[in-house]
């Protein structure tokens, strides 16, 4: 959530809080029937999508506290932790750190 000064700043500049939906088909509903131009998307992160199968396991140990700053940092993130240790695979193979 935004906190009461960016909500200020926002107004001064003439643009709209952006509004939370729960469902993805209330928000689909927004897009298709909104004026977006009123709204701020300054701080939106992209998001990455993911249509590859998932046809290969992977089982290791880790020490608990690094399995804890792994969810730990998804959960702020908003996705599983699997995903985030996938994420953070592919970003070190494609930077070339292996």
């Amino acid at each position: 959530m935004r906190d009461k000064d960016d909500k200020q700043t926002e107004k001064a500049r003439g643009l709209c809080e952006f509004p939370e939906y729960k469902k993805d088909s209330d928000a689909e509903r927004f897009v298709e029937n909104s004026d977006l131009t009123q709204y701020d998307f300054s701080e939106f992160q992209p998001a990455r999508f993911e249509f590859s199968r998932k046809d290969a396991r992977v089982n290791m140990r880790l020490p608990a506290p690094l399995l804890d700053a792994v969810k730990e940092q998804a959960h702020a993130r908003g996705m599983p932790y699997q995903r985030f240790i996938r994420e953070a695979i592919e970003q070190a193979l494609s930077q070339g750190r292996y």
